[in-house]
């Protein structure tokens, strides 16, 4: 009994032990990654394989699309209970809430913008939208979904998911990403942003020119704004920009890491 009991501890020892390494597996920051509406967080495989092969800790976190207060909470729970520093990434309304999140969070050094919302305090999604002219999202949205609480989801409508969201994966693909689509919220659309951390904490922007859902005029302006440390901007990109070109997104994201 002593001898299993050893073995036992011994064993727990490990785990313990390898779930500490597992947060800080090296010098190098951990990368939280986070989604946004109609995606959920296998949108992130592309990037997560390579920045795993280059030796990063990765989180792609499930955004639960219900709020920017209570998603940013959320998301700033998960970032507080990290040791690491942590590059905070957000595609889309992901972007929302990660500059939501990154309030108060000490540990955060960067924040990277993937085809996303950079809000400044007072702003909503909806608002920034459509400041510009070129996005054609409402036209793809299936009629709302009610919800028990009086609210209503959104969801793109799975025969113009492919032209809408993702012009340039694969249609097979882009039929499966439409069949698994996460819904948003409606009135996270239309919740004003909190503080904006981008204010204090050092800010990158990647998007596609061929962006459908948030004017890249629009992404150009917010990125312009913050102001970005840097800002790349793919030919031909959709709003899916990680799934479709996920070296230039793990290149950027390592580039936000390494600044000092």
């Amino acid at each position: 009994m002593k001898k299993m009991f050893a073995v036992l501890s011994l064993a727990i020892g490990v785990l313990v032990n390898a779930s500490a390494f597992a947060q800080e597996p090296s010098h190098k920051p951990v990368v939280v990654l986070v989604h946004g509406a109609f995606a959920d967080a296998s949108s992130w495989n592309g990037v997560v394989k390579i920045l795993q092969k280059d030796g990063y800790f990765v989180i792609a976190a499930a955004n639960p699309l219900r709020g920017v207060k209570s998603d940013g909470s959320y998301i700033g729970s998960l970032v507080a209970d990290l040791k690491s520093p942590v590059v905070l990434v957000g595609h889309s309304y992901g972007g929302n809430v990660i500059t939501e999140a990154a309030n108060d969070r000490s540990n955060v050094k960067a924040l990277v913008y993937v085809s996303a919302f950079a809000p400044d305090s007072g702003e909503s999604v909806a608002e920034l939208a459509g400041k510009f002219p070129g996005g054609t999202l409402g036209q793809a949205l299936a009629p709302p979904a009610g919800l028990a609480d009086g609210g209503k989801d959104l969801y793109i409508l799975q025969d113009k998911f492919h032209d809408q969201f993702a012009a340039d994966v694969p249609a097979p693909q882009a039929a499966l990403m439409a069949a698994t689509q996460r819904p948003i919220a409606e009135a996270a659309l239309n919740e004003k942003s909190g503080a904006a951390a981008w204010k204090a904490i050092p800010s990158w922007f990647i998007y596609g020119d061929a962006d459908k859902n948030i004017p890249p005029a629009a992404m150009a302006f917010m990125a312009k704004r913050a102001p970005a440390k840097d800002t790349v901007v793919v030919k031909g990109a959709s709003h899916v920009v990680m799934v479709s070109h996920p070296d230039a997104v793990a290149k950027l994201i390592e580039k936000a890491a390494s600044v000092k």
